[in-house]
């Protein structure tokens, strides 16, 4: 991992129109960044935005506000016929497996695609390409000519990460790419991403609720709820020393694989509902179900804030800042 920081994303918003004159915030304002080289997990509860986020950051979803930098350009309000060279250097692997691969096209057609569109090979060269890249996520190269429906569902995903390979990315946005998969498969998935982010020197964002998993693979970790993130540290400390009372939550819930430890821990229960991104609550959006939330929380929003050195968080209890979008942008700034 290097200092460089390849993707920046400031004060971000995705909101939808969802009749009747409602928006349903989905993303709202949100700024991260990723180094060269880093795994960025990015975690929360289903609903929380996440998947959103990376889908406006490859600008399958157009923003409603805010800037995307990749690489020092800022490809934000590029137009469609721009974002090929971007798309190029930026992949993404998709959640379920079986709906994500064209099931009339055979895997090989699948994973030269990319390399058709990119005008990256043709011929001899072509069919080299696709039976290394299937070597490479421990696939048979002879697969190329069989059907998705003719794999399990980990084989699939490897053929979406071969996809993914195929015009060498530099950053891949990973959607829960194991939501969907046994537990031991997932254990697969996890160990080929991490390899090839070593060897190959790529940057992730990977998307999870699968919390031991993130913590497997991620240098950093973002804690989102309800369309903001509210935590974001290296994952170790996050693990350790979570400070935001919704990643107190979190991490409570997952368990440990000591019958000592897990039987003596305290677990933290959550009371009501996760408040509707479309009537979102005044003030901070986790103070309806915070046992320490104070006045404040529930009339402003807090900033994310340094509360230790390089640990940001999103709490009145570790300082009395309220959000504005230069707050937030500079906080986050400061967490590369």
């Amino acid at each position: 991992m290097t200092d460089k920081v390849i993707l920046e994303v400031r004060n971000l918003k995705k909101y939808f129109n969802v009749g009747r004159r409602r928006i349903l915030k989905a993303v709202d304002d949100v700024s991260f960044s990723v180094k060269q080289g880093e795994v960025l997990g990015l975690v929360g509860e289903s609903g929380c935005g996440k998947t959103t986020v990376g889908r406006t950051v490859i600008r399958i979803y157009e923003p409603t506000a805010g800037r995307i930098i990749f690489d020092g350009t800022d490809i934000t309000d590029l137009p469609e016929k721009d974002l090929v060279s971007f798309r190029r250097r930026v992949q993404m692997i998709f959640q379920d497996p079986y709906a994500s691969l064209d099931p009339r096209m055979t895997v090989g057609e699948i994973i030269a695609e990319p390399l058709d569109v990119h005008h990256l090979a043709s011929g001899p060269e072509r069919l080299e390409r696709i039976q290394y890249l299937l070597n490479v996520v421990g696939l048979n190269p002879e697969h190329a000519n069989r059907f998705p429906h003719e794999f399990s569902g980990g084989q699939r995903q490897r053929i979406g990460i071969a996809r993914a390979l195929a015009v060498d990315p530099d950053f891949i946005i990973a959607d829960e790419p194991i939501s969907s998969l046994d537990v031991s498969i997932q254990a697969q998935v996890v160990n080929l991403l991490t390899s090839l982010q070593e060897e190959r020197g790529l940057s992730f964002m990977f998307i999870a609720h699968d919390l031991s998993m993130v913590r497997h693979i991620s240098h950093r970790v973002a804690v989102m709820y309800l369309g903001k993130i509210v935590e974001i540290a290296p994952s170790r400390q996050v693990y350790r020393h979570p400070l935001h009372p919704y990643t107190k939550a979190l991490m409570s819930a997952n368990p440990i694989p000591d019958p000592d430890i897990e039987s003596s821990r305290q677990r933290i229960i959550l009371p009501g509902e996760v408040p509707s991104p479309i009537n979102l609550p005044p003030g901070c959006r986790f103070a309806p179900r915070c046992s320490e939330a104070r006045e404040i929380c529930r009339t402003a929003i807090p900033a994310l804030r340094e509360a230790e050195p390089g640990h940001y968080v999103a709490c009145f209890l570790y300082g009395d800042a309220v959000e504005s979008s230069g707050d937030s942008l500079a906080g986050q700034r400061a967490a590369v």
